[in-house]
Parts: C-alpha cells; sequence; structure tokens
C-alpha cells in the first residue's frame, strides 16, 4: 500500500509540473464599437514569447506584463500574463492565432481562439461625456466622380476628400484600398495635403483631397469602383472641463467609408467605325517621317509612326507600315513620351522602323491611315499619311542579284554529294553483364559497410539527447544568433529590432553562465561574469544596453543611433566569448 502511495504522489507531482499555456479573452462575443481583452497565461517564465498577429483587430493597448510567484505550505506557484486591449476593424467571424513561447528548449503554443464581432452596440456612458456624434460634428469620407457615364476608353477622375466640422483630426490609416476592376488607372500623387474650406450639403465645413486617381474603363456595362475605408483618429470636446476652466478633449477612433460608385461605360458606337480602328480615343495628330528618301548602297533610313495629343495613349497600337520586298524593314523601338494628370494622359508614342534597301531603284511605301474616336464631336476620325518615295542610288539591281543566285545555286548542286564517304567502318558492341561487375560487387557488400555507421550514429545520437545540459546550451546559443540575425533585419523598424536585439543577449548569457531568466538580475550577472574572468567594463556595456532595450522601445531613436547600439551590441558579445574561460 505504501508503494501504491508513493507512486500517486510522483504522478501527481508530475503533473502539476506540466507546462500549462493559454489565452483567455474577455468575451467571445462583442460589437464592432466595443474592445476586448486577452490575456496569455503561463504557469512557468517562459521565455522569447511571440504574440499573434491579430489580424481583423487594432491593438489599442499592449502588451502589459504582470508576474506573480507564491508559496503555500511548501508548495510554489508561478504565473506570468501577457495582455492586449484590442478593437475590431471589421463585422464577422475573426479568428485570433495562436501565441507561442520557449521553455527548457521546447516550444509551447496556445489554441486558436474564435471571437464573433457583431453590429455596433449600446455603451453605457458618462453622463458628462458627449457621446461622438451627438452634437453638430461632422467627419464624412467622400468620392467624387467627374463622369458616371463615360465612353469607353474616356478618362474620369475620382477624387477622395474627406470633410470635417467642430472635430479634431489626429491620424489616419487606410482599412481597405480603392479597387478599380476592369480600368486603367493610375494614382496622381499628392505631394503635401492642405485644408480647405467647404461646403458639405449646404454646411460650411473644412476639407482635405486624400486621394487622386484617374481610371481609363477597359469594358463597356456597368463597372463598380470598391470602396476606399479608413480608420481616423480624432477629437472630441466634451462636457467636462479641467480646473482652468478649459473643455477636456478626449480621443477616439472612427471608421468612415467612401463607398461603392457605379460607372456606366458606353461602348463606343459600331456605325462609322473604320477598318483597322486599334482602340485610339481623344483628340490626336498622326505623322509618318522618314529620316531620308535618298540612299547609297548599304545606307539605311529610319522611318518614324507617331501619333501625339490627348487621349488614352498607352492603351492603342499604331499602325504598321507596308514596304516593297526590296526594302528589308527590322521590328520597330517603341518609345513613350507621356504625361498623367487629372485631365487624362498627353503626350506622343512613337515606333521607329529601321529599313534598308537591298537593290538599286526607285521604292514607294504606301500610305499609312490612323482612326481614333473624337470625343468633343462623337464620331471617328482618320488621318492618312502621304506615300513616301525612297530612291536607292547604286547597288545591283534586282536582275543581277537573281543571275548571281542561280550560278550559285549551280555550283551548289555539284558539289552536292562531294562530301558523303563511300565506305562504312562498322564497329561491334561490346555488352558487359552486370554480375560479377564492380558495381554489382559493391552493392552486395555495401549494407556490411552501412551497419556499423548506423550503429556508431545511433549512440553517438543517445549520448547528444543524454546530455541535457549541453543541449540546453546550444539551443540558447542557436536562439542567441537566431534574434542577433533577427535585429540586423529590423535596423529600420525600431521596436522589433530592440525586442530581437534584448532576446538574443539573454540567451547568450543563458548560454554562457547556464543559467535562467529568472536569474538574471543585474547583481547576479555582473557576479557570474566576473567570476568567469570577464572584463569589469565590458560587463557594465552588457548590463547598462541591456537595461536600454526595453526604454529605447518608446523612446525616439534615429537609424544611426539603432546601427549604433547592433554594433555595440555585436562587440561585447565578441569581447565576452572571448574573456569567459
Amino acid at each position: 500500500m505504501k508503494r501504491y502511495l508513493i507512486l500517486f504522489l510522483i504522478t501527481f507531482q508530475g503533473l502539476m509540473a506540466q507546462v500549462q499555456f493559454e489565452a483567455r479573452v474577455s468575451k467571445n462575443t462583442l460589437g464592432v464599437n466595443e474592445r476586448l481583452r486577452i490575456d496569455f497565461i503561463m504557469n512557468v517564465d517562459g521565455d522569447n514569447f511571440e504574440q499573434p498577429s491579430f489580424d481583423g483587430f487594432r491593438m489599442v493597448a499592449g502588451p502589459s506584463q504582470q508576474v506573480s510567484q507564491s508559496w503555500i505550505n511548501g508548495r510554489s506557484s508561478f504565473q506570468k500574463i501577457y495582455s492586449y486591449i484590442l478593437q475590431p476593424e471589421r463585422k464577422g467571424s475573426v479568428m485570433i492565432k495562436q501565441a507561442a513561447i520557449e521553455y527548457n528548449g521546447q516550444v509551447y503554443k496556445t489554441n486558436p481562439i474564435k471571437v464573433t464581432v457583431t453590429n455596433a452596440v449600446a455603451q453605457e456612458r458618462d453622463p458628462n461625456d458627449r457621446p461622438p456624434g451627438s452634437g453638430n460634428e461632422l467627419l464624412n469620407l467622400v468620392a467624387e466622380i467627374s463622369k458616371t457615364n463615360p465612353y469607353l476608353n474616356e478618362p474620369i477622375t475620382v477624387v477622395y476628400k474627406l470633410y470635417f466640422n467642430n472635430i479634431g483630426v489626429t491620424g489616419f490609416k487606410e482599412l481597405a484600398k480603392p479597387k478599380y476592376n476592369d480600368f486603367w488607372n493610375q494614382n496622381i500623387d499628392i505631394k503635401q495635403l492642405q485644408i480647405e474650406e467647404g461646403n458639405y450639403q449646404g454646411q460650411r465645413c473644412y476639407y482635405v483631397i486624400l486621394k487622386k486617381a484617374i481610371l481609363y474603363p477597359q469594358k463597356s456595362g456597368r463597372l463598380t469602383i470598391e470602396p476606399l475605408s479608413l480608420d481616423i483618429g480624432v477629437q472630441l470636446p466634451t462636457n467636462r472641463r479641467d480646473m482652468f476652466g478649459q473643455m477636456i478633449i478626449t480621443e477616439d477612433n472612427k471608421v468612415v467609408s467612401a463607398g461603392a460608385k457605379t460607372i456606366n461605360v458606353r461602348p463606343l458606337p459600331e456605325t462609322g467605325k473604320p477598318e483597322g480602328f486599334t482602340g485610339a480615343v481623344g483628340r490626336l495628330n498622326f505623322t509618318v517621317t522618314p529620316s531620308k528618301t535618298t540612299l547609297k548602297n548599304g545606307e539605311g533610313l529610319d522611318l518614324i509612326v507617331s501619333a501625339q495629343g490627348t487621349g488614352n495613349m498607352k492603351l492603342f497600337t499604331l499602325p504598321k507600315p507596308v514596304v516593297p520586298n526590296a526594302l528589308e524593314m527590322y521590328d520597330p523601338v517603341h518609345d513613350e513620351s507621356v504625361t498623367t494628370s487629372l485631365s487624362g494622359m498627353s503626350g506622343r508614342i512613337t515606333d521607329k522602323y529601321t529599313i534598308v534597301p537591298q537593290y538599286k531603284g526607285k521604292y514607294a511605301i504606301k500610305p499609312m491611315q490612323f482612326s481614333y474616336f473624337d470625343l468633343s464631336t462623337g464620331s471617328y476620325k482618320t488621318i492618312t499619311s502621304k506615300e513616301i518615295m525612297v530612291d536607292v542610288l547604286d547597288g545591283p539591281t534586282p536582275a543581277e542579284a537573281n543571275t548571281g543566285s542561280t550560278a550559285k545555286n549551280a555550283t551548289a548542286q555539284t558539289d552536292h554529294f562531294k562530301n558523303i564517304k563511300s565506305k562504312t567502318l562498322l564497329v561491334p558492341i561490346a555488352k558487359k553483364e552486370f554480375y560479377g561487375s564492380n558495381l554489382y560487387l559493391g552493392l552486395l557488400y555495401a549494407p556490411f559497410l552501412i551497419i556499423p555507421l548506423i550503429i556508431l550514429a545511433k549512440k553517438r545520437k543517445e549520448a547528444i539527447d543524454g546530455d541535457v545540459t549541453g543541449n540546453r546550451i546550444r539551443m540558447n546559443n542557436k536562439l542567441a544568433k537566431k534574434y542577433l540575425s533577427q535585429a540586423k533585419k529590423h535596423l529600420n523598424n525600431k521596436e522589433p529590432f530592440y525586442i530581437a536585439l534584448e532576446k538574443a543577449m539573454h540567451n547568450f548569457l543563458k548560454a554562457k553562465l547556464h543559467i535562467e531568466t529568472s536569474e538574471m538580475s543585474k547583481d547576479n550577472i555582473r557576479e557570474l561574469l566576473l567570476s568567469r574572468n570577464a572584463n569589469a567594463e565590458t560587463v557594465q556595456d552588457f548590463i547598462t544596453l541591456t537595461e536600454n532595450c526595453e526604454f529605447a522601445r518608446y523612446a525616439p531613436a534615429s537609424s544611426a543611433s539603432i546601427q549604433q547600439d547592433y554594433d555595440k551590441a555585436v562587440l561585447i558579445i565578441s569581447e565576452l566569448e572571448k574573456q569567459i574561460v
């Protein structure tokens, strides 16, 4: 009976020592205007905590960390909690993914949590607070379309304006970018946002132009412009006043959307459409210009075919010239000199053909036709170039070229069978049997050589697996190098850089001093490093840099100071590697 009791106690203590790591949320269903608290709770001092990405939520606060440890009736309990406050960004089912920690070389993860976000719900407020929108505040995002029934390939503009009044705007970020399906589109750069006075639905207010784009519909019928949505930080007045009598301002976030827009695109008329029309729309001119028309033997000319004006310059092709067989024409070099503004595309497109004559004589390059749809008149127009005569002054004539070609063919026929051999040398194929070959013997004895190697490898692996302390040191060394490499990748991103740098330095200490995170007090680190013959100045630099990592995550920092901290960490770790015995 006593033996069973001891066995039960050992089993119970083993269960109690299991690592527990879980995620808990304040509620599983909430309104889109409510906030969610999530806690990641562990019963061990886990390292290298990795938070999930929180897709579908905006992080309002966090992470905040709580650590508690107690002794009750000779038993210890430990708890560490990472907490976040989240604001949902959209309605629907949202999955919070797994968080992870490392403990004794093992990785532990939480279970995913499904949260349902519903429509906005009524919330109790302090009667002294003024809820957003309760007064004459105005905040609205509008997409202004220049034309809602354009022709195919007729340019239209969309301008996104944010109207506001009696409300402060502290910043914004895009939640959903506008989508221009079936439109050729280009954004127009806005160098600096400017606040202007305007009028919205009869109310005087202010507005800011946030985005401008030029669109060319590539398909007729009803096309939809997907909306732009923004998360805007706002400042709202309340009914409260401070000790100096000034009104207290509260900060909040509000989501606004421009709404989807429908464009009815008219097809180009079929009546009067010229043959060879390639889709040019606008007001255009067409020219065909040769670089020269009189050539000597071996010379060539450049034929420049171009269209210039205002229209869908990048969305149509130029006609191709037709030349006589005596003129050899190479593929064109295409060039575009086009600018895009809110009025559309304008400029010049060019195809340059290189033409080389083969024979002496006069040759005509036929007139070329270019057609486009004129938006101002609503009709097609065709421009015809002039015929171009090319005069080749010298060189062979077509008759001389044919005579030379005939003589050459006769000589070729005479020598047609000259290189065919009259005798054939046949060589027997030597076939070697597989049985008894070197390959056969190698495959036969290979297992006897491989089995001892497998036994040695297995014993070595068992020795490595049994070395718990050595494995932990190797794991911490590996983690230190991993996080130092991550810090280098985040030199342009302050907060991830300092998180990775701090983890690299902690794992370096754990590998070299054989200590855990809970033992990493400043005095203990200094005493252990000095006892291992580390230089006192290097030890102080290490401790100072470790203490500054947490502060630097939230303090302003330049790329130069971040690079300096990285270089300092590499130097300190390198020095300690040499000094520690």
